[in-house]
C-alpha cells in the first residue's frame, strides 16, 4: 500500500517548520520507503505497519500543537511492492 499524507499543525502561528519537521522524522525513521516534497509526504509498506507511521507522525506533532490537521489517500493494491517506484517508472517511459 501507498499513502500519501499531509499533517498541518493548528494554532502554531505561521511558523510550522518545526513540528512537521517532527513528523518527517518519524517517517524517516521508520525504515519504510518514502518521499516528501512540499505537500505530501508518501510512504510505502502494509497496511499496520504505513497506519503505525501515520499515527506516531499525528502524535509527534500534537505534543507541540494544539490542533492537527490530516490529509491521507492510499493505494491498495493487492501484491504489489516498490509501487512508489514502479509507477514513477512507468509514467516516464509514457513521456518519453
Amino acid at each position: 500500500m501507498i499513502v500519501a499524507f499531509s499533517i498541518t499543525p493548528l494554532g502554531v502561528g505561521e511558523g510550522v517548520a518545526e513540528p512537521v519537521a517532527r513528523a518527517v522524522k518519524v517517517v524517516r525513521d521508520s525504515g519504510l520507503p518514502n518521499r516528501t516534497d512540499a505537500m505530501f509526504t508518501t510512504i510505502e509498506g502494509e497496511w499496520d505497519e504505513v497506519m503505525d507511521v501515520v499515527r506516531r507522525a499525528v502524535d509527534a506533532v500534537a505534543e507541540v500543537a494544539p490542533r492537527v490537521s490530516l490529509v491521507l489517500k492510499a493505494d491498495l493494491r493487492a501484491g504489489v511492492t516498490d509501487g512508489m517506484t514502479t509507477k514513477l517508472e512507468s509514467l516516464e517511459r509514457h513521456l518519453s
